[in-house]
């Protein structure tokens, strides 16, 4: 069936057919569909009848060369998004309003905070604010950011910049560059909302054709890949943690228990649709979240007191010498944390990108850079002051594992730290819950992502469609567990940071496809 639809670029009007076929409860675009599904069995297969540890090594190297010689690439690109969307908020620009000037926004702004926040890295959040900071202040594995020396007043101060530097202005900009660019042609030209129709002013007609098919292939992979990847990471991290406070040995079976049990929520999710689904869970799960972080906060207050403004000054000092990738003296060090950070953001960007986009209509493009770069960046801020701050100094002060034994296991830190402070179980317990509905939000809001864009931008699809997909990335996930473990996770994830390299370029066109949109749009 052949959907047409018009909309107009540049005061000319044009009218575009979708080659969508419906079939079996489906609603589907056929190249895109179709060919992200035969690459899907591909890549599967190929995983499956290969040695994982083959597999992971291959596709380590791929990631170590892209990582190293294209390292100044990432870092400045990452850059220049910083750049690109701090000058929009600025801009006369900054008043145009996503939707057109009579646009009103669908959800309530803590809500479409606590969605975008919940979307874009809630997770990680949870694995990595104990583990790096503490990291990098004592040197784990023998690398310090910009080579200061381990465990000294200098390293943790810069443990803390360095921390935000990676969870603050430069990953928010990669997404904001492409939700607000999607948001933008979708609501304000009427074009189908996937990445493709972004780049309407620089290809013209030939976006509904393969150019745009392998933009929105390449999205559905990332997407697809990288919570799969998540999905398999994040049940090894709640299988540890239910072991390290229960005391129960389990393994395979339990981290494939946590995926089971996780997919069932999110197949009931994102039956309900976002507002009695993703958003719903969202608001629970950011009240859980600072419930936790007011809690751990107030018991080591003065800890906190002291590492926020630590943190600030940290990440102000360091963010030229962080931003810099020429002439560094820790070069293992931005190999192995920054570029490898930039290139998972950036391949993460078309599903977290697509999913802001789809809840942003209404908001001004001020209003809404300042809420995508501005807003995490200051509670992510506080939330790794205070986990960070308080890992820390257990590890200065010699208090319980940390500080008697370091980072021994990254997925067991945060549980660790519990671990030193009063209600350590509750607070445990408590972390465990939070990892798994941040991975059903995000595996919620992937799902609905690639639903969109396998069906060439509708976003009205079937209840089968959506359960699809949220079926796909939990059986993708048991997959490569049962076969190769954290190696096959790790082969995907070094495949899925691969994608970076061509998004990259994608995300660098859309901020010049973007500025050409906006020359045609009327602002007073």
């Amino acid at each position: 069936m052949s959907k047409h639809d018009k909309y107009s670029i540049n005061n000319t009007d044009y009218t575009i057919g979708q080659d969508n076929v419906q079939k079996w409860g489906f609603d589907v675009h056929n190249a895109v569909f179709g060919v992200s599904a035969g690459l899907i069995v591909l890549f599967l297969a190929a995983i499956l009848i290969s040695d994982p540890g083959t597999a992971k090594a291959t596709l380590d190297s791929v990631k170590s060369a892209i990582v190293n010689k294209f390292d100044s690439m990432f870092i400045l690109a990452g850059n220049f998004f910083v750049v690109f969307c701090l000058g929009l908020i600025i801009s006369p620009y900054g008043r145009i309003r996503l939707g057109g000037k009579d646009a009103e926004a669908e959800h309530s702004t803590m809500s479409w905070l606590a969605m975008l926040f919940a979307a874009g890295m809630g997770i990680g959040l949870m694995f990595w604010s104990v583990a790096e900071p503490a990291g990098y202040y004592t040197g784990s594995g023998g690398l310090t950011p910009l080579g200061v020396t381990p465990e000294t007043p200098e390293a943790f101060k810069v443990a803390m910049g360095a921390t935000m530097y990676h969870w603050g202005l430069h990953p928010w900009a990669i997404y904001g560059v492409v939700a607000l660019s999607m948001a933008f042609f979708a609501y304000n030209k009427g074009l189908p909302l996937s990445i493709r129709s972004v780049f309407y002013p620089i290809l013209g007609d030939r976006t509904w054709g393969w150019a745009g098919h392998i933009i929105d292939i390449l999205a559905v992979l990332a997407t697809l890949f990288g919570l799969a990847t998540s999905l398999g990471l994040g049940a090894q991290q709640a299988a540890s943690g239910i072991n390290h406070i229960f005391g129960t040995h389990g393994g395979l079976g339990l981290q494939i228990g946590i995926i089971v049990g996780v997919t069932i929520i999110t197949i009931y999710s994102v039956a309900q649709g976002i507002d009695s689904g993703v958003k719903l869970l969202s608001n629970i799960n950011m009240l859980v979240a600072l419930v936790l972080l007011v809690f751990v906060g107030a018991v080591g207050f003065a800890v906190s007191m002291h590492t926020i403004p630590t943190t600030i000054v940290g990440y102000v000092e360091n963010f030229i010498p962080l931003s810099n990738p020429f002439g560094r003296t820790d070069q293992a060090w931005l190999h192995g944390w920054t570029v490898v950070y930039w290139a998972w953001w950036i391949s993460w960007s078309p599903f977290v990108g697509s999913f802001i986009a789809r809840i942003s209509k209404g908001r001004t493009v001020r209003e809404f850079l300042i809420a995508v770069l501005i807003v995490p960046t200051v509670v992510t801020t506080v939330w790794m002051s205070v986990f960070g701050g308080q890992a820390i100094h257990q590890v200065m002060d010699g208090i319980g594992s940390l500080g008697k034994n370091g980072i021994t296991e990254v997925s067991l830190a945060m549980f660790q730290m519990f671990d030193a402070l009063p209600l350590g179980t509750i607070l445990s317990f408590i972390g465990i819950c939070l990892v798994l509905v941040f991975f059903i939000t995000s595996s919620d809001s992937g799902s609905l992502v690639i639903d969109s864009i396998t069906a060439g931008g509708k976003v009205d699809n079937p209840v089968t469609q959506r359960v699809f997909w949220a079926v796909i990335e939990g059986l993708i996930a048991i997959a490569l567990l049962w076969v190769g473990g954290t190696q096959a996770i790790q082969a995907l994830q070094a495949g899925t940071i691969s994608t970076a390299l061509p998004f990259t370029i994608i995300l660098l066109l859309m901020c010049v496809s973007l500025m050409l949109g906006f020359r045609t749009e009327k602002y007073k």
